[in-house]
């Protein structure tokens, strides 16, 4: 398998001018934070996928399931399908799935009548609609996340579905920051602009990661690290951006090594 590095040296033969005019080094913090939000991120799209499974094979009536919010919790993630009510003000819970202790298995509680929830899932449906509103992504199918944010905000992820096995599509994605109930727009982030593809399954065994460059913002993104932690087989993906690169390891761990390293070989 081609060696991190090799791939480094690799980039910077393709970008050899990368280093110049680098942008302002980021912090650890930052980094850090990204790194942590994407993998709440991956997290949460695979407990959006397997509770999926698990709600489908109940072979629920169709309009009862018209939205699905996921919320980590202490054991686990715990991921309820429903829909807003007529006057927004309650989200109606018709099935519930929890976390097993095997990661991929969830077990799904019915809920006849729904449930009323005006907690987490009410806020997110509510940010979730206020998004879709806005958005106008790529003429392919979107898969929508919502995590926490600071001041008990949320963030709204709008980012390209998975249709083909060992096809991951990157890209063309946007991060909402949205109020605490779900019902402002406080921030749009376009995180990236162009819609690619990653398909290690073609060289499957001698992949060895991947790379792109960032036109839009200064650093990785929180679904760069998502990208690493879903593509079989798992690998790192070199970012460049602002003039830095960055190495975003098969934890999600991201590890910036700047302009001078460029220099030394370091590249996207």
């Amino acid at each position: 398998m081609k060696s991190t590095k090799a791939l480094l040296v690799a980039v910077l033969l393709l970008f050899p001018s990368c280093a110049l005019g680098a942008s302002d080094q980021p912090s650890e913090a930052d980094l850090a934070g990204i790194s942590e939000r994407g993998i709440l991120l991956a997290g949460y799209d695979k407990a959006a996928s397997h509770a999926t499974d698990a709600v489908i094979a109940l072979h629920p009536e169709e309009g009862t399931v018209g939205r699905y919010i996921a919320s980590k919790t202490t054991t686990g993630w715990v991921v309820a399908f429903g829909h807003l009510n007529a006057t927004n003000d309650k989200f109606l819970v018709a099935y519930e799935a929890t976390q097993t202790e095997d990661p991929t298995h969830f077990e799904v509680k019915e809920y006849d009548p729904p449930r009323q929830d005006a907690g987490f899932n009410l806020a997110a449906a509510r940010g979730i609609e206020k998004a879709l509103k806005d958005f106008h992504g790529m003429n392919c199918p979107y898969n929508v996340a919502v995590l926490p944010a600071k001041h008990d905000e949320l963030f709204v992820y709008m980012y390209p579905a998975q249709v083909k096995a060992g096809v991951y599509p990157y890209g063309a994605d946007v991060r909402y920051l949205v109020s605490s109930d779900g019902t402002k727009i406080k921030e749009k982030r376009q995180l990236h602009q162009s819609l690619l593809e990653s398909v290690p399954s073609e060289t499957h065994g001698t992949f060895g990661g991947g790379y792109h460059v960032h036109v839009l913002t200064d650093t990785p993104e929180d679904t760069d690290v998502l990208l690493v932690l879903t593509r079989e087989p798992r690998a790192p993906e070199v970012v460049v951006a602002g003039g830095h690169a960055f190495i975003i390891d098969v934890n999600g761990k991201i590890t910036e090594a700047g302009g001078a390293g460029l220099s030394q070989g370091v590249g996207r």
